[in-house]
């Protein structure tokens, strides 16, 4: 069974920094597009950032331009998502997901079919 682990989220100040890693199970990922979404309560999911299988590709939704780096280590198959200079309205559930393919959007939801449960970020002012 195909599973998402992520893990480093928690309660940090404005202006402070989170590193989120997810790790794969049940199979290696290293030739999958990975990518990070997030969703605040009563909001819809966002796209964050997404990396191709190789890292030779990385994608960023606009809020997050510029503060957030997705990376990943094939060798240890995890990803990374080092978010720096988080703002209060950066608080949301993180998701890791995967695709087996490069999505013809990166930027979609619908694009991944698989999915970790989440970490919880919460910035506060």
């Amino acid at each position: 069974q195909v599973q998402l682990v992520e893990s480093g989220g928690g309660l940090v100040q404005a202006g402070g920094s989170l590193r989120l890693s997810c790790a794969p199970s049940g199979r290696t990922f290293s030739t999958y597009a990975m990518g990070w979404l997030r969703q605040a309560p009563v909001m819809e999911r966002e796209f964050v950032a997404a990396i191709s299988w190789s890292g030779g590709n990385t994608y960023y939704g606009d809020s997050v331009k510029g503060r957030f780096t997705v990376s990943r280590d094939n060798g240890k198959n995890k990803v990374y998502l080092l978010m720096d200079d988080l703002k209060p309205e950066d608080t949301a559930n993180y998701y890791c997901a995967a695709d087996r393919k490069n999505p013809s959007n990166w930027y979609k939801s619908y694009e991944y079919n698989y999915w970790g449960q989440g970490t919880q970020v919460t910035v506060s002012s």
